[in-house]
């Protein structure tokens, strides 16, 4: 990436900032503080509950090696109130959630609205416009500034949840596991903890190969949603021919426009397509490996009867859940490329309104300010 590449992307994450963050502050915000806390006290609750199935896991697969049906009718009726627990929670946290995004969006949307309608900008960008990146902003209004405001809060969530996940699935791990002895050409390690050194070393192997592999998605998705709007402008220039707006002799070299974006689009895709199944090749890969890598790794314990059935299922499944937690980019890389993607459209098109101040200033006029909305939490 060049420096001038480089300086743009820092100047677009910082103008959104400096807007997007303006809903956080505010005698108002307290409520959304007070939500997010709530948000938090749910992933807490949900680890409990996860913590205590994975217990349920370890007792059920115990009783039924010692064909125990007093302990599998126990364990299926303390099943009701965990799954109950877990639906239950999981609801609730989907609409505290939700409600944080929209209010958010709501509050994002309408400044950039109030900012793009203000001294007529929306008049001055257009004219301004040369097929630019920024060419629609009605398309960043809508759909940039939704994903803008969606992924951070579940990224925040997710964050939370999975670090929580770690520390105590890891303490799991430890004293189920134990420690290990591997023999390496006739001599004998000492392993402490083999199986949290074994989650460790596997995350870091399955993230450094994510990263390596999607480096060039953020680049992809960014000129493939740059292609998608201008084929969406193209059809906008026919259609004005058609309804009287635009002049008619140009209605050749529109529709040539709109043949060549189409195909554009569809190279773009093309790419995509390509760049997302070398990600998956990894994410897939994962998916099957992890649970599997898990129940080998314990297999020779259980096998000499230092481990029981119950105890090895559990240490799999916790295992698991680890691996899930370290690789948290792994399973969301697609979305944080998307989000990368439109935070930096939205903060485009805020400098590009603030670039309309400073022309507006350079000929003389008093510049119009940037208007944080007041509006309800």
């Amino acid at each position: 990436m060049s420096e001038n590449s480089a300086e743009n992307l820092h100047r677009q994450w910082s103008r959104f900032w400096q807007s997007a963050s303006g809903f956080w502050r505010g005698l108002s915000a307290w409520r959304v503080w007070l939500l997010c806390a709530a948000l938090v006290a749910i992933v807490v609750l949900q680890l409990y509950v996860q913590f205590r199935l994975n217990y349920w896991n370890r007792d059920f697969f115990d009783a039924l090696e010692n064909r125990d049906g007093g302990r599998l009718r126990a364990q299926a009726l303390l099943l009701i109130p965990l799954c109950a627990a877990s639906v239950a929670l999981a609801v609730t946290s989907v609409w505290g959630r939700m409600t944080v995004q929209r209010k958010w969006r709501e509050w994002l949307s309408g400044h950039v609205i109030d900012y793009w309608m203000e001294e007529e900008r929306y008049v001055r960008l257009a004219q301004v416009q040369d097929g630019g990146e920024q060419q629609i902003p009605e398309y960043r209004i809508a759909e940039d500034t939704r994903i803008a405001t969606d992924a951070p809060v579940d990224f925040a969530l997710g964050l939370v949840g999975s670090l929580l996940n770690a520390i105590v699935f890891i303490q799991v791990l430890w004293t189920v596991g134990g420690n290990a002895t591997l023999s390496v050409f006739g001599t004998s390690f000492w392993i402490p903890g083999y199986l949290v050194v074994s989650v460790v070393v596997y995350s870091g192997l399955v993230t450094t190969a994510m990263v390596l592999v999607g480096a060039p998605l953020t680049r992809v998705v960014l000129i493939k949603d740059q292609a998608e709007a201008e084929l969406i402008t193209a059809a906008h220039l026919l259609r004005e021919i058609g309804e009287g707006v635009a002049q008619k002799r140009r209605e050749e070299e529109v529709k040539r426009g709109l043949w060549q974006a189409l195909a554009n689009t569809m190279a773009q895709w093309r790419n995509l397509c390509w760049q997302l199944a070398r990600t998956t090749l990894v994410s897939q890969g994962n998916t099957l490996l992890a649970p599997v890598i898990g129940l080998v790794l314990c297999a020779p314990k259980f096998l000499a009867d230092a481990m029981t059935l119950g105890e090895l299922t559990q240490a799999a499944a916790a295992f698991t859940l680890v691996q899930g937690s370290f690789n948290w980019l792994v399973d969301n890389y697609g979305r944080v490329v998307d989000w990368i993607s439109s935070l930096e459209r939205v903060g485009g098109l805020l400098l590009s309104l603030d670039d309309l101040n400073h022309a507006t200033s350079r000929s003389g006029e008093t510049p119009a300010m940037p208007v944080e909305p007041v509006r309800p939490l």
